[in-house]
């Protein structure tokens, strides 16, 4: 295996699962539209007249008075999987809570307080998400470019994954997998993605997306196949594969370094973290395809201001998605930023001539400044 790096054993299938084999790519689910946020005062001013709100109860949603200039958040993070309704669990995930101390490293540049965490979506077998979760933290912390240029470490990292795959004598190079990884230092948090896993960030209730879905079907993803050659037919990339982005699948790409409709290479999204910024949901495609990034804020700040453990509320979305009847493998991992509860969003009492609940303001406020 090239680099020396061993594939890890993939783990065996939970009591509910069978031996039927694999099969690479998904198939087609019902897409849920997915709606992104942004600030935009005087859209929301107008549609409070509509609905006749005060438009206080809006602004009241994101308060900023409270933000202190020398915040550092604190990282605690839960996780639960679940092998779903499909015969193998291809899923793979990582929690650092603290990445100076599981690396070993201190010295100029690196992360402190730092934190990583990733979840894995295989397809065609375990080989590539295993081999991802095992290695993906390694190979950014050992790139020539880490920590001065982060970014940089992280696109070689999945890049040279990918090759290692392909490399490989003991993997089988022709399962795949997509790779969500999110680095945070200090207040700076910075998500890659390659596929169709998300990050979500709860903003004082408010869902903001931090990574699109790389479909074949969406628009940016298909002018970029077809660019490149490849063809998008019924949902899926050349007929074959429901993502635009993975890691391995190496029976869909040429040689080495060549340009490819399907490539591993990530998207980026950096924050600067404040005190508004409560949790992030990291999770795989099955919790995505049936709930709504609101909603899953929305429950998910509900259970920590009644329990505060990141744990248990990974496992309610887990079992929220299965009452939904999800059809595949699901992952998903919570990181709250603070050690205490969110805090009571208090809104004040006024006269209205419609009522609306908290979550309805939170989607009314991203229809109006969504760009899709």
């Amino acid at each position: 295996m090239s680099g020396g790096v061993e594939p890890e054993t993939p783990p065996g299938s939970s009591s509910r699962s069978g031996g039927s084999t694999p099969v690479g790519g998904k198939p087609p689910r019902h897409q849920l539209t997915s709606i992104r946020h942004c600030a935009s005062s005087a859209r929301i001013a107008a549609a409070s007249a509509e609905f006749g709100l005060d438009s206080g109860t809006l602004s009241l949603i994101s308060p900023s008075a409270d933000i202190r200039p020398g915040f550092l958040p604190v990282f605690r993070s839960g996780s639960f999987a679940d092998i779903g309704p499909k015969s193998y669990m291809e899923d793979e995930h990582v929690c650092v809570d603290n990445l100076v101390e599981h690396l070993g490293l201190r010295g100029p540049g690196i992360p402190a307080p730092g934190a990583f965490y990733g979840v894995f979506d295989g397809h065609g077998g375990t080989d590539a998400a295993c081999f991802v979760r095992k290695n993906i933290l390694k190979f950014i912390t050992e790139d020539c470019h880490f920590p001065n240029s982060i970014e940089k470490a992280i696109r070689n990292a999945f890049v040279k994954a990918d090759h290692a795959i392909a490399d490989s004598q003991s993997l089988d190079r022709n399962s795949g997998t997509t790779a969500l990884t999110v680095l945070i230092s200090g207040r700076t948090l910075l998500v890659a993605n390659a596929g169709d896993c998300r990050a979500v960030l709860g903003k004082r209730g408010r869902a903001v997306e931090l990574s699109r879905d790389h479909k074949p079907s969406c628009t940016v993803e298909r002018l970029r196949i077809e660019n490149l050659g490849g063809t998008v037919f019924d949902g899926y990339l050349n007929g074959l594969l429901a993502v635009a982005r993975a890691i391995g699948d190496w029976h869909m790409k040429g040689s080495k370094g060549s340009a490819c409709p399907l490539t591993p290479e990530p998207e980026f999204r950096e924050v600067r973290l404040t005190e508004e910024d409560e949790f992030l949901i990291i999770g795989c495609d099955g919790l995505w395809d049936v709930m709504s990034s609101q909603f899953a804020v929305s429950m998910v700040r509900k259970e920590l201001m009644e329990h505060n453990d990141p744990q248990r509320c990974s496992r309610e979305l887990v079992q929220e998605a299965l009452r939904r009847d999800c059809c595949d493998n699901l992952t998903v991992v919570v990181v709250c930023f603070s050690a205490d509860p969110p805090p009571q969003i208090e809104v004040p009492r006024f006269r209205v001539r419609r009522s609306i609940s908290m979550e309805g303001l939170h989607t009314l406020k991203g229809a109006l400044d969504s760009n899709v």
